[in-house]
């Protein structure tokens, strides 16, 4: 049992030398600094200075609509093999293959009516009820 094991025992063991060789390396030969410069503590994106200075908090929508963008990339990653396999599916002239992707599809669908109705698409700004159309008793 434990010849099952050995090509894995290796790998770990070449990639732990590995990386103890690379980490050694870069202590032995790499630039010690010890006062970081101006130019090394100043940010810049893509080699190109930053023009403005302000650290502006980003909206949450923006991370959220990446997520969506997530699921719908995993929707479509479990319905291409699918589509291209359906006629293979129905061979047997079982309809189980069909049905199955249609619950896919509506838990799909679930999902981004709830996002919708949670206000994930609007990007406008949500008009707080005033305090003057409030129910008076």
């Amino acid at each position: 049992m434990g010849e099952q094991f050995l090509p894995v025992v290796v790998a770990l063991v070449v990639a732990g030398v590995f990386t103890a060789v690379l980490l050694g390396s870069a202590v032995l030969f790499g630039q010690r600094t010890r006062q970081p410069t101006g130019a090394k503590t100043d940010s810049y994106e893509s080699g190109v200075p930053l023009l403005d200075r302000a650290n502006r908090r980003i909206s949450v929508k923006f991370y959220l609509v990446a997520l969506v963008f997530v699921v719908l990339d995993v929707e479509l990653a479990f319905l291409y093999p699918w589509a291209i396999n359906y006629r293979s599916l129905l061979d047997g002239g079982s309809m189980v293959a069909l049905w199955d992707m249609l619950a896919f599809l509506a838990l799909v669908a679930l999902t981004y009516v709830y996002l919708w109705r949670k206000g994930i698409f609007d990007w406008g700004r949500r008009r707080l009820p005033s305090p003057d159309t409030g129910d008076r008793e």
